[in-house]
């Protein structure tokens, strides 16, 4: 089955002082998805963004927008999270206690709905809500802050992800890599099986770069991994 790969800019990197330049230049590199990362400070000890950023983005560009639901109980705010803008929602495994009830819920709403790992969460899980979701998001740090190392295991997990969906006939899944997406590890994402590339301060946002500079940098790399397989 082909499989085009997808990349979206993390907006919890972006300039907030800039923020409506920094949409305008996504919006002309043609950015895939705005990645909308929800923290509650209680599931991550972390807070980030929230409803109105993604309203203000919604305002500034059409770029369809995916939600990261960092949160305790995620079913409370899907509802809110799909009428804000989210194409796609995504719910850890860790954060509620009836999974496949909130995946329903995310299809009820009228979004895609999509289930987050983390590191140590064993794909065993899925066993039982294949039918229920459109989109994995494996975790290569644990999640709540930007900057970390990837977990070496995490490429081994993306290419175990690949040979569940393919051995259940769920190719049609999409695999989402979050965390330390970076120039140097996308060429092992992509050919370990990865779909949706989350770009933060190792890519899309790198400080050496221009936003425009590092989207097309990225196109170009996994262009190359794409015709290495």
């Amino acid at each position: 089955m082909e499989r085009s790969v997808k990349l979206e800019a993390s907006l919890a990197c972006a300039n907030f002082r800039n923020l409506e330049s920094d949409i305008a230049q996504l919006t002309a590199a043609k950015i895939d998805f705005l990645h909308i990362d929800i923290m509650d400070g209680k599931f991550v000890p972390n807070f980030a963004l929230d409803f109105s950023i993604m309203q203000t983005a919604r305002e500034l560009c059409a770029i369809p927008q995916e939600c990261h639901l960092m949160v305790v109980e995620p079913e409370r705010y899907i509802d809110k999270t799909v009428a804000s803008g989210a194409e796609y929602v995504g719910i850890h495994y860790e954060a509620t206690y009836h999974v496949q009830r909130s995946l329903q819920q995310i299809r009820d709403a009228g979004a895609k709905a999509g289930i987050v790992l983390n590191p140590a969460t064993p794909l065993t899980n899925l066993e039982y809500i294949m039918d229920d979701i459109d989109m994995i998001t494996i975790m290569t740090v644990n999640p709540g802050f930007v900057g970390q190392k990837l977990i070496p295991a995490m490429l081994r997990k993306i290419k175990d992800t690949r040979t569940l969906l393919s051995a259940t006939g769920h190719d049609n899944i999409e695999i989402q890599v979050d965390g330390n997406v970076s120039f140097q590890q996308i060429p092992e994402m992509v050919a370990a099986g990865a779909t949706m590339l989350v770009g933060g301060t190792s890519s899309v946002f790198h400080k050496d770069y221009s936003i425009g500079e590092a989207i097309a940098a990225v196109r170009t790399i996994v262009k190359r991994a794409e015709a290495a397989q």
